[in-house]
């Protein structure tokens, strides 16, 4: 018994330290809402019909359920933080979140600077997160006393308020497809490359698109330029719907 609360503490402790002092609501809310409609219809249906076909379906759709929340609430941490670790930050940079959001990996770079600034854009949606808004991403700054090394805008991300070779380090986590243009899409991807510094590294993770991104990426003169799955901590609901990272460079001219 004691051993198992150690590690119930010690797993709730990883968690903390990984997602800091915030609350980052759920990411893609309707994509909660709905499995949980079909979940309570099937349990209805295999009452009402007394046949356990709809109950195996609704336990394959728990199932889904639990691993969207599961990446929405720790994966995606968990990976960032990884990734993140990466880039090796002296702490003086400047970095871009598109699509902060509540500043789940905004929060996660402005906790490795120091004379750095973390500076996130987004239109703050709730249909992209539960509770999204400027208001919730200042707070979840204020709970891990990072206020001083982040900045806010209210800015569409295909067409950003920044001067050229900005930044340092441009990232963005699971945002741009919700753009359903492809051409604006391709403008996000522009106006990264535009606002990041020579030598600096754009690092994109995204469920959908990853190959256009990375060959814009490429067509616009990027180097190293990489695609890899995030494995199964940034899988939305099962291996079917898997989280892609695509990474670059910008050469020096």
């Amino acid at each position: 018994m004691r051993v198992g609360s150690g590690a119930a503490v010690a797993r709730r402790r990883r968690i903390t330290s990984l997602r800091g002092a915030g609350s980052y609501g759920l990411d893609a809310p309707y994509l909660i809402v709905v499995p949980t409609v079909a979940i309570a219809a099937n349990v209805f249906q295999a009452t009402w019909a007394r046949t356990p076909w709809p109950l195996l379906g609704a336990a394959a759709v728990l199932l889904c359920l639990s691993s969207a929340l599961y990446t929405s609430r720790i994966g995606k941490f968990a990976v960032w933080s990884t990734i993140v670790d990466g880039l090796a930050l002296r702490g003086s940079e400047r970095v871009l979140d598109l699509g902060c959001g509540r500043g789940a990996v905004l929060l996660l770079v402005a906790r490795r600077l120091t004379s750095g600034r973390a500076v996130g854009v987004d239109l703050w949606r709730t249909q992209d997160q539960s509770g999204n808004s400027i208001d919730a991403t200042r707070r979840n700054a204020n709970a891990d006393n990072v206020c001083d090394r982040i900045e806010l805008h209210t800015a569409d991300m295909s067409d950003l308020p920044f001067d050229r070779n900005s930044f340092d380090v441009v990232v963005s986590n699971i945002a741009i497809h919700n753009i359903n243009e492809p051409a604006r899409r391709e403008r996000v991807i522009d106006e990264a490359v535009r606002v990041l510094r020579p030598g600096g590294r754009v690092l994109i993770a995204d469920l959908r698109h990853a190959r256009r991104y990375a060959n814009r990426l490429a067509a616009l003169g990027m180097i190293n330029v990489e695609r890899r799955s995030l494995g199964w901590r940034m899988w939305w609901g099962g291996p079917w719907a898997p989280t892609r990272l695509v990474s670059a460079e910008k050469p020096f001219r």
